[in-house]
């Protein structure tokens, strides 16, 4: 079963956190206050506790974009599959775990051509089959340069939320938040026929900033300057 995603909340303003994760944060900031004002250690200890793993997950810090005819990184985490594929096109998946951002960015700068949300499982997003099985957005960006991004937000285990902060239609930037998932995930990119594999299997990368893809045009050339 397929339908729209509805555009659901807007990515953080001054402050260095999702705003996903303030109903949270607040309410365990309150929970800490009350837990030691009425004397409850151990309630308190279990609410401290809560209040850092929301910080720190629902944190969004500002990134330093790379430019130039780049496939950017839409995710933070480890690389899962780095692959290229018969049709000439490249696939790179990335698994994130509770501890890393959970903010996704757009890979170029172009128009959201197509979002389509997919409802289904919450199978351990680090499974090859969590790519098919699972709740899932996939999102497809033309390119500035006429290239055709694929990449998709896909639920975990624990994940249970797909936000996203555009629509169809939408102009983006390299690196632009586009969106986010709740509690543990994955995202999969499939880079077109013209670019080079930048990243392998086992990588830890950071959205907004660790380059996936080069363009083979410019790969070949900084080649050529090396030799």
């Amino acid at each position: 079963m397929t339908k729209r995603l509805a555009l659901s909340g807007k990515p953080r303003g001054k402050l260095p956190f999702a705003p996903q994760g303030w109903p949270f944060i607040l309410t365990f900031l309150i929970t800490t206050g009350l837990s030691f004002a009425m004397c409850w250690t151990i309630a308190g200890i279990v609410s401290v506790l809560l209040l850092i793993f929301c910080l720190n997950f629902f944190r969004d810090p500002e990134r330093d974009i790379p430019e130039g005819d780049l496939i950017i990184c839409p995710a933070d985490g480890k690389v899962i599959r780095a692959e290229s594929l018969k049709n000439g096109s490249i696939r790179v998946d990335i698994f994130m775990n509770v501890f890393n951002v959970h903010v996704n960015r757009a890979p170029m700068t172009g128009t959201i051509s197509a979002i389509e949300y997919i409802e289904g499982r919450f199978v351990n997003a680090s499974f090859d089959s969590a790519s098919e099985e699972n709740e899932r957005n996939r999102f497809q960006l033309e390119a500035d340069n006429g290239a055709i991004i694929t990449f998709t937000q896909i639920s975990g285990l624990v994940a249970r939320r797909i936000i996203s902060y555009v629509k169809e239609g939408d102009t983006v930037q390299a690196g632009e938040r586009i969106g986010m998932i709740r509690f543990g995930s994955r995202v999969d990119t499939i880079i077109p026929d013209g670019y080079t594999l930048n990243v392998s299997v086992g990588d830890h990368v950071i959205a907004g900033k660790t380059i996936l893809a080069k363009s083979t045009a410019d790969t070949q050339y900084e080649e050529e300057l090396g030799g």
